[in-house]
């Protein structure tokens, strides 16, 4: 408490909600063998959060509450960006994306799809895939884009592995996507890739 929480190391967090320990094993020390076997934060609630499932010492009570800490957090995250949000800061957009994608075991693809003013109008998860890639398919992009009457659109995607480079299937896509809108006069803003803690932007690095 004379610290902040923001002080605390990933182990000091867990072991905060973790709370009790069993004999012979104090709450660090299930918070470290958590973090061992998951690699980071996010791994450990991938997969349906089987490795919560699987670590000795931690029963149902601290798993649900590990659980609705995490979901907290991302309706929070998810939060900052609402219907008839001024999407208009790469930062706040960013941050959310990474908390809507970043940890998914497999390649999702969504858009935000925006009015004339940069407000959202809708973020949509259209695309599912594997863990190296999804079949994305510009038509449907446009269908939803025209029925909502967007005037521009955000899209991005994750890349399970952790590495945000943009692959040449990615670049691809966004070069037949911006194709596709041009053809009705919406504009692609953005193409962003997420993964945990690093992302990588089309428009940033002038790629669009």
């Amino acid at each position: 408490m004379s610290r902040g929480v923001a002080s605390l190391s990933d182990r000091e967090l867990l072991a905060v909600l973790i709370q009790h320990g069993v004999r012979g094993r104090p709450a660090q020390s299930i918070a470290d063998s958590l973090l061992e076997r998951g690699g980071s934060l996010g791994a450990l609630f991938r997969n349906d959060g089987r490795l919560l499932e699987q670590q000795a010492g931690l029963g149902p009570a601290r798993r649900a509450l590990l659980f609705a800490a995490i979901e907290l957090g991302r309706r929070c995250a998810e939060q900052t960006l609402q219907r008839h949000t001024l999407v208009n800061s790469t930062a706040r957009t960013r941050r959310f994306l990474q908390q809507h994608l970043a940890n998914r075991d497999r390649e999702v693809f969504c858009c935000l799809f925006l009015d004339s003013q940069h407000r959202l109008m809708r973020c949509e998860d259209l695309f599912f895939g594997t863990v190296d890639g999804a079949a994305v398919y510009p038509r449907e992009v446009v269908r939803m884009a025209l029925s909502l009457s967007a005037a521009s659109i955000i899209c991005a995607h994750n890349h399970p592995s952790g590495v945000t480079h943009p692959s040449t299937a990615d670049r691809r896509i966004t070069q037949r996507l911006t194709s596709a809108l041009d053809l009705v006069e919406i504009r692609l803003l953005d193409h962003i890739i997420v993964g945990p803690g690093a992302y990588f932007s089309f428009a940033e690095q002038g790629l669009l």
